[in-house]
C-alpha cells in the first residue's frame, strides 16, 4: 500500500467500501500502488495496469489496455465511442464485487500478461478522424489556421476535433470552432 493514496480511500464517499475491495482484490494480485490522476493506479515494471475511480451511478476498475484483454466474461465497457484502448468494469455495490471477486483477478493478472509480452494497442491516427464541415470550411478559407491547425501535436488536434464534432447542431460547432480559433493559432491544446 501506498501512503500517499491512502487519502482516496478515506474520503467520504458513497463507493468507500467498494474501493477498499477492489484495492486488495488488486494488491493481492502484486501490483505497485502509485497515484496517478489523483486516482489509485496500480502499474507492473512501470506500466500503468488498472486504476480505481468513481463516478456518481458506479466505481470502476479502468484497465488501461482493456481492448487487448480476451474478455471472456464480457463485463468489459467501453466508455465512449472515442476512447480507443481503455475498458472498465462497473460495479453497483461492494456485493458485485464480491461475487466477481476471482473473475477480476484473472482480468489483472490476463492485463499483466499483456504488458509482459510488450503488446501495444494500435491507435487511430489524427489524420483518420473526421473533420467536422464548418471547421474544415475555415481551414479551407483560412491558410494561417490551417496552419497552425495542422502545426499542432496530434493529441491536441484529436482534442479539438472531438470537441467540436461532439456538437449535434451544425450552430454548436461553428460556435466552438469560433470560441477555439484564437487558441489554435496560439499553438494551444484545448485544454491548455
Amino acid at each position: 500500500m501506498n501512503p500517499k493514496v491512502d487519502f482516496f480511500f478515506e474520503k467520504d464517499d458513497q463507493w468507500q467500501e467498494c474501493y477498499k475491495r477492489l484495492r486488495t482484490i488488486i494488491l493481492d494480485c502484486g501490483l505497485i500502488e502509485e497515484l496517478k490522476w489523483g486516482v489509485p493506479c496500480y502499474t507492473f515494471n512501470g506500466s500503468n495496469v488498472v486504476l480505481i475511480h468513481g463516478f456518481k451511478s458506479y466505481c470502476a476498475l479502468l484497465f488501461h489496455k482493456g481492448v487487448l484483454l480476451n474478455d471472456a466474461d464480457d463485463i468489459l465497457i467501453q466508455q465512449t465511442k472515442n476512447v480507443q484502448s481503455a475498458r472498465q468494469i462497473r460495479f453497483t455495490s461492494l456485493q458485485e464485487i464480491l461475487d466477481l471477486e476471482r473473475t477480476l483477478k484473472a482480468y489483472i493478472f490476463e492485463a499483466v500478461e499483456v504488458e509482459k509480452a510488450g503488446l501495444k494497442v494500435a491507435l487511430k491516427k489524427t489524420k483518420e478522424y473526421e473533420i467536422p464541415e464548418e471547421f474544415q470550411a475555415k481551414l479551407d478559407n483560412d491558410q494561417k489556421l490551417k496552419d497552425a491547425f495542422y502545426s499542432l501535436t496530434p493529441g491536441r488536434q484529436r482534442g479539438y476535433l472531438l470537441h467540436f464534432s461532439q456538437a449535434k447542431q451544425s450552430k454548436t460547432r461553428l460556435a466552438r470552432v469560433e470560441k477555439y480559433i484564437p487558441k489554435i493559432y496560439e499553438g494551444l491544446g484545448l485544454n491548455d
